[in-house]
């Protein structure tokens, strides 16, 4: 039937009404919250390109996931910035790492609380790359291996999940191998499957302290005018392991979200990328926007698009709101 006996604004005439026939949900179990751990005691270093968001010593880290347990946010995602780098990222899987050592005092203290490991090396490398450099280009296979030692360090220290970020091919094979024959059958995978060659990273870097000194980093981080070769990599980490599957960044990539969704029944994350936060962040300073409304509109687009959890710097303030 067709107007005036449907009259589709009778289902909009009140919040009520609105929130009985939402199709899209959006609560704090879909949220998971980065933390950037350095050395020291009772460290809060603030990040400038990132209001709100600081780099944190562990005693703090364990603060803040306390916080995220009791606001009922879903897992905390875990980054390192190392006392010392070097050519082959030694910190990243030295047993007293600073993520190991993270790990570690979170899960003695928030023991129920999903914690998630970081699996890069652009933080730990002396020359800001995600692997090991042989002249000025990343070794792939030379690379699997010191992945695989990490993803064991991380998992020793009980990291619950563990997240390859590097988009080295053959990178969730590696570990899931190692994890297997060192006796964690049960650690899962989030594999940063459909990672982006993107101008939207550019606050992390200030964050993580990790820009490369040479180069970038596109021979190995996806195009981003590409969106049928996400599929395909996504597939591959699936058919190696892969548990959890992540598009990053998220709202300049909703389409590819959506695709992955629809082609793949498994669970999705999303990054909501620091250049995305940190857009928003600056316009509600100026007064252009209402930062709020504007941060809770962007998580359920991505959560509409079909990610069912979205990593993003918004998440207490959004879990907050949501708890309302």
């Amino acid at each position: 039937m067709s107007f005036p006996f449907t009259r589709l604004r009778r289902l909009r005439q009140s919040p009520k009404i609105r929130d009985w026939v939402s199709e899209t949900t959006l609560a704090p179990k879909n949220l998971i919250y980065p933390l950037f751990i350095r050395p020291g005691k009772n460290v809060r270093k603030p990040i400038a390109s990132m209001p709100g968001q600081y780099q944190i010593s562990v005693d703090r880290a364990v603060k803040e996931a306390k916080e995220c347990k009791k606001l009922g946010i879903a897992a905390v995602i875990l980054f390192g910035i190392p006392s010392k780098k070097d050519e082959r990222g030694s910190e990243a899987f030295a047993e007293d790492g600073i993520i190991q050592k993270a790990i570690r005092s979170i899960k003695a203290k928030v023991p129920s609380l999903t914690v998630i490991a970081d699996l890069c090396f652009c933080e730990y490398t002396s020359h800001g790359h995600c692997g090991i450099v042989q002249g000025k280009e990343v070794d792939n296979d030379a690379t699997l291996d010191l992945i695989a030692r990490t993803a064991l360090a991380q998992a020793r220290a009980g990291a619950d999940v563990i997240a390859p970020s590097g988009m080295m091919d053959g990178m969730v094979k590696a570990l899931r191998s190692a994890l297997d024959r060192g006796g964690f059958k049960d650690t899962l995978i989030m594999a940063y499957s459909a990672k982006y060659a993107s101008a939207f990273y550019g606050p992390f870097r200030d964050a993580a302290e990790s820009p490369p000194k040479f180069g970038d980093r596109k021979s190995y981080q996806m195009d981003f005018r590409n969106a049928k070769e996400a599929l395909r990599e996504i597939s591959q980490d699936l058919d190696e392991g892969a548990d959890i599957v992540m598009v990053k960044p998220a709202l300049a990539y909703l389409d590819v979200i959506r695709g992955v969704k629809d082609r793949f029944n498994v669970p999705v994350a999303a990054y909501n990328v620091s250049g995305e936060y940190a857009m928003v962040k600056a316009a509600a300073k100026a007064g252009w926007v209402d930062g709020e409304k504007i941060a809770l509109e962007i998580l359920t687009a991505i959560r509409r698009a079909g990610a069912d959890f979205v990593l993003t710097y918004h998440a207490k303030d959004i879990a907050k709101i949501l708890g309302r």
